[in-house]
């Protein structure tokens, strides 16, 4: 049973706390991605100190391996994992229905071949709840059809329909689940989208199909008509979004908990994120600049380490190197999400929001 509270309103800004299996989260949220059970160059014991109340894994990535039989023969993903926090899972449509990967889409479901065996599967929107169900997640992701971007509107309606259709299903075999609406950003498909997926009931609502190229101001307008359609009450979760402006500016339109590789593969890239906006550690100005990843960070890597260590490392292609930054960056969205928290509460978000915002960019 998923619980959702609103403590604090701010404009559209809202904290709240969210309750699943008696695990509890305080919104707004960011979600590290462990697609495939694990934060890349860390352990899961490590983000649940760094503060993140919840991560996000993937079905289908968990499917291929381990395979959904281990992982419940190892107690589930929370014992599998020893992750103590909320665990959602993506359903793995994205994955099943890429270009050149699937066999057929239908309203029956996904059939597609597995990238590991070779065999042919094929998923239901029923079938797949019952998978995030068997691999013990706390909230799953319905299957959802998201078109590219650009798409034509025939594509953007197919994506619509097709969506709603398995959301009914869904919703039949798995209460604790999230819908997800689509219509790219064609303002009258996205506004059916939501409204359709509104009146079925669902315990929480997604926003999916954004994110992937489309103008910032599209996507705005987009988490706009959500706010203005998905019930007030339920938890609004914005899939695939990691830019800090970007949440911050979704957090402002009553959106409530987003996930995103965006800081761990940054980190990974060498891209650093700091109050003052995104720096590539491994530029040579960095070599002898002995100062911290960010002036004022309370994170382990700026108080232990400096700029010019890290660059030495990444340049060097030393593992610690990528495990340092991404430390870092991890600790900056949570410290980021804390702070956006207690500025709703306080009743100054968009004066934090437009300070940040203007420090960042």
């Amino acid at each position: 049973m998923i619980t959702f509270h609103i403590s604090s309103e701010d404009g559209g800004a809202r904290s709240g706390l969210l309750e699943v299996n008696g695990r509890k989260a305080r919104t707004p949220l960011f979600m590290p991605v462990a697609t495939r059970g694990s934060l890349r160059t860390l352990s899961n014991e490590e983000g649940a100190r760094m503060g993140f109340q919840a991560l996000i894994a993937n079905a289908y990535h968990l499917l291929m391996k381990p395979g959904a039989d281990i992982i419940q023969e190892g107690g589930g993903l929370h014992k599998y994992m020893n992750w103590p926090n909320i665990i959602f899972t993506d359903s793995g449509g994205f994955q099943m229905i890429r270009s050149g990967f699937d066999l057929k889409v239908s309203q029956e479901g996904v059939t597609f071949r597995s990238e590991t065996d070779g065999r042919i599967i094929r998923m239901t929107p029923e079938e797949n709840i019952l998978l995030q169900k068997k691999l013990g997640a706390d909230v799953s992701m319905c299957l959802d059809l998201c078109p590219p971007y650009p798409a034509d509107r025939d594509d953007l309606i197919r994506s619509v329909e097709m969506t709603s259709t398995w959301a009914r299903r869904c919703l039949d075999v798995g209460h604790d689940t999230f819908c997800i609406s689509q219509g790219g950003t064609d303002d009258e498909l996205r506004e059916r989208s939501c409204r359709e997926l509104a009146d079925m009931g669902f315990q929480g609502f997604a926003v999916g199909g954004l994110s992937i190229g489309e103008p910032r101001e599209d996507m705005y307008r987009m988490l706009d008509i959500a706010d203005g359609v998905y019930p007030r009450e339920s938890p609004r979760y914005v899939m695939g979004l990691g830019s800090p402006v970007d949440i911050l500016e979704s957090i402002s339109r009553g959106m409530d908990i987003f996930d995103s590789a965006y800081p761990t593969r940054n980190a990974r890239h060498g891209s650093v994120m700091t109050s003052t906006g995104m720096i590539s550690i491994t530029n040579g100005r960095y070599r002898r600049d002995h100062g911290p990843l960010d002036q004022g960070c309370r994170c382990p890597v700026c108080q232990d380490h400096s700029r010019s260590y890290v660059n030495h490392l990444l340049r060097a292609r030393e593992l610690s190197g990528l495990r340092l930054a991404t430390i870092h960056n991890l600790f900056f969205m949570s410290t980021l999400m804390s702070d956006a928290r207690k500025a709703i509460e306080e009743g100054r978000f968009d004066s934090f929001k437009k300070a940040f915002t203007e420090a960042y960019e």
